[in-house]
């Protein structure tokens, strides 16, 4: 992705190497991790799970940085990315006479608190609706490099397009497409994290009209997709999936509906909450 040199976001809240000040957070261990990030993984949201995960003061940090020069290079391109997402809604919006109300981006290490709770970075990214507000750890991209197998700077852009995805369902409220009977289901979710997806895409698509994907970038963003799909993550994690117990949709899904966006680019077309076929 071309990147370097172009505008950054004003929306980025830095918090790194701020403590929690002894309060509790998600996590603490693999055992945890693969709980946590079958729920929440590119999407969740960790407040949901305040009730019931066990919380700990101490968990397993996360992979370091390769000193504080590529962590910085991490920091510049998120905020680019999420430059370029702010010019990708604010035109969508208006397109619908609507105003786009812009996220702040926090990043964090270790742990963090948000209006939905205090989480530690084995959730994975997540926004929160209670402020609008997105939580990186930066170190979760060497994660996904290592851990997903899905390395790269698209891998990277999709992870943070797909969480812009769950503001711009806040802002329009495409919950309430859902009929009332898959409401607070795994299925809702399922439905609500695949259109998170084609939002993703949708801004995939602008990005490409803009000039700024080189060549493999989209091949990058759809390994990274697949690599998050529950039973991909399942599979990995016990041997075996559970399909009802998905939350996020499967590998393929996930591909698809994110090519989709890409192919559409426009926020009609990602109603997954009317999608006959997911």
């Amino acid at each position: 992705m071309i990147w370097k040199g172009r505008r950054k976001s004003a929306n980025v809240e830095d918090r790194r190497g701020m403590g929690m000040g002894g309060k509790t957070v998600i996590g603490g261990g693999i055992g945890s991790i693969i709980v946590v990030l079958l729920f929440t993984l590119l999407g969740g949201n960790p407040g949901d799970l305040m009730g019931n995960t066990p919380t700990t003061n101490g968990s397993n940090p996360a992979p370091p940085m390769n000193g504080s020069t590529q962590e910085q290079e991490l920091a510049d391109f998120v905020s680019v990315v999420l430059a370029d997402t702010e010019e990708v809604w604010s035109v969508e919006f208006e397109k619908k006479g609507l105003k786009y109300e812009e996220p702040k981006l926090v990043l964090f290490r270790d742990s963090v608190q948000s209006a939905c709770g205090s989480a530690s970075s084995s959730v994975g990214p997540f926004y929160c609706p209670g402020d609008h507000k997105l939580y990186i750890d930066l170190s979760f991209y060497e994660e996904l490099k290592q851990r997903f197998q899905a390395p790269g700077d698209f891998a990277m852009a999709y992870v943070l397009a797909h969480e812009v995805g769950h503001h711009v369902q806040t802002l329009l409220n495409t919950g309430e497409q859902a009929s009332s009977d898959i409401k607070g289901t795994n299925e809702y979710s399922v439905r609500f994290e695949l259109q998170a997806d084609y939002l993703a895409g949708v801004w995939a698509h602008h990005a490409q009209g803009k000039g700024y994907l080189e060549e493999g970038d989209l091949e990058e963003a759809l390994t990274a997709a697949n690599a998050v799909g529950d039973d991909n993550i399942q599979k990995k994690a016990q041997g075996y999936v559970v399909p009802e117990s998905f939350t996020h949709g499967t590998s393929e899904q996930r591909e698809r509906w994110f090519y989709k966006g890409f192919e559409n680019g426009t926020i009609e077309g990602g109603d997954t909450f009317r999608a006959a076929n997911l």
